[in-house]
């Protein structure tokens, strides 16, 4: 179904200016790097009329979003590389992570955190601990084996493709649920923290009191989880291009 240009106004309701979405549609049509696509691939993929992408092209090749070479095929400009330059350089993950980790923290009431692996250990990058009295208190730093804990399973079991128990829980539900692993009076949820080259970044994981985790609670954690991890894919680079060290070590 191809979308007409409709109008350029604002849409006060949404705040959102339709131009400049179909713009970014263009965009990102390209999925691959030093790719050349053809008016047609760009309307197939974009959905786009041709009349529509040859007007916002017009924009985007005086601008140098896009270039067009000697036969007629489109590649992303320069003005995109440079962009992506000025955004590696200023990308913190936990000015990412950490928004996200006080919004599970608000919902479920319990604790949220983010690990990442480190040899035969995950360490826990950051927290943002329970408001309730009674809860699982984490300090940011501490170092725990990767073989108990729903975040140390899932850091050490994603991408198995064995009949281990714990791997093909992962594989079926996208998640990983610990009940008294490493704590017998803890359990917790794990989802896998991806970037859009399905690197795996680190763990999302919220933890609490053993007897609080009904079956009931774990599934609100396990959706919650799982948009979380989704919110934060499109926004996280490579890996070789993340500094996964806390700052004072």
């Amino acid at each position: 179904m191809k979308m007409d240009a409709g109008n350029d106004e604002i849409d006060a309701g949404r705040g959102r200016v339709e131009a400049v979405e179909r713009a970014i549609t263009v965009l990102k049509c390209f999925a691959e790097p030093g790719e050349a696509l053809t008016l047609s691939a760009l309307a197939q993929r974009s959905g786009l009329y041709k009349s529509t992408i040859l007007r916002l092209a017009g924009s985007l090749l005086h601008t140098g979003f896009l270039d067009r070479g000697n036969d007629g095929r489109y590649q992303l400009g320069p003005e995109l590389r440079r962009l992506g330059d000025l955004s590696r350089s200023q990308f913190t993950l936990e000015g990412v992570v950490r928004p996200v980790l006080r919004r599970l923290k608000s919902v479920t009431q319990e604790t949220a955190s983010f690990y990442v692996q480190d040899g035969e250990e995950r360490v826990c990058l950051y927290r943002e601990n329970s408001p309730r009295s009674a809860r699982h208190h984490l300090e940011e730093g501490t170092r725990h084996p990767l073989s108990s804990g729903a975040a140390g399973v899932l850091l050490s079991r994603y991408g198995d493709p064995s009949d281990h128990p714990s791997a093909i829980e992962l594989r079926t539900t996208g998640s990983v649920v610990s009940k008294g692993g490493r704590d017998e009076d803890l359990a917790a949820v794990a989802v896998p923290v991806v970037n859009m080259a399905g690197e795996l970044i680190g763990s999302l994981s919220v933890s609490g009191l053993i007897g609080r985790f009904t079956d009931e609670r774990i599934d609100m954690a396990r959706t919650l989880l799982k948009a979380a991890a989704d919110e934060l894919r499109p926004r996280l680079p490579k890996l070789a291009q993340i500094n996964l060290r806390r700052a004072n070590e």
